[in-house]
């Protein structure tokens, strides 16, 4: 049996100040750091003791403070990997959020939505997103590891539970998985058919507590 919890690491500076986060490296704000020790307390009770265990997170400063906080608390390092990041969003980044909503172009209804360019300068494309999110996914997953932990991004975390899934890369296109800050979506494979369930998707109940 494996075991893949997916964080989305809970609330950051650039939420608050409502600034366009991608890669601008925001830290997480006093709450933001409240519910990373309950994500860290909600995992440490779903994870036996003795388990083997890893957690790998995103690299941006965010994602790292909660990967650190679970980690700690289930006895390993955090390992870091770029690809993981969130869509960047180029040299829209760290500026406000309405400087982003003005220049914006949505992508169209159909056509070549994932190759689609947004309008602002140096953005990835979700094709971009998608790519180094899949081949972090098909790394982590080559890993025989009972337990592992995923900390990332809110718009990253359909690219890693569409890997998850089997979703060929040509069908992401329009494929969106809803998940909030400071979530965890649950993914399982049982170790006699091998089939892969998505068990829970952005779950907060443990920040409710």
């Amino acid at each position: 049996m494996r075991s893949v919890h997916v964080v989305v690491h809970p609330e950051a500076t650039h939420h608050v100040e409502r600034v366009v986060g991608g890669w601008h490296d925001s830290s997480l704000t006093p709450s933001g750091r409240r519910a990373a020790a309950s994500i860290a307390q909600a995992l440490r009770s779903r994870i036996p003791d003795g388990a083997e265990v890893e957690v790998v997170s995103s690299d941006l400063l965010r994602a790292r403070q909660t990967a650190d906080r679970v980690a700690g608390l289930l006895g390993v390092e955090a390992l870091l990997d770029r690809r993981l990041r969130e869509k960047s969003y180029g040299e829209a980044e760290g500026r406000p959020q309405e400087w982003l909503d003005r220049r914006f172009v949505p992508p169209p209804a159909a056509g070549d939505r994932m190759g689609h360019h947004e309008g602002v300068r140096g953005a990835e494309t979700r094709a971009q997103c998608a790519r180094r999110v899949y081949a972090a996914m098909d790394e982590i997953l080559r890993r025989p590891c009972g337990h592992q932990v995923v900390v990332t991004h809110g718009f990253a975390l359909t690219f890693v539970v569409a890997f998850w899934i089997g979703m060929p890369f040509e069908a992401l296109g329009s494929v969106s998985f809803r998940a909030p800050s400071g979530s965890i979506t649950v993914l399982r494979e049982d170790d006699f058919f091998h089939n892969r369930q998505v068990v829970s998707l952005g779950g907060t109940g443990h920040l409710e507590r």
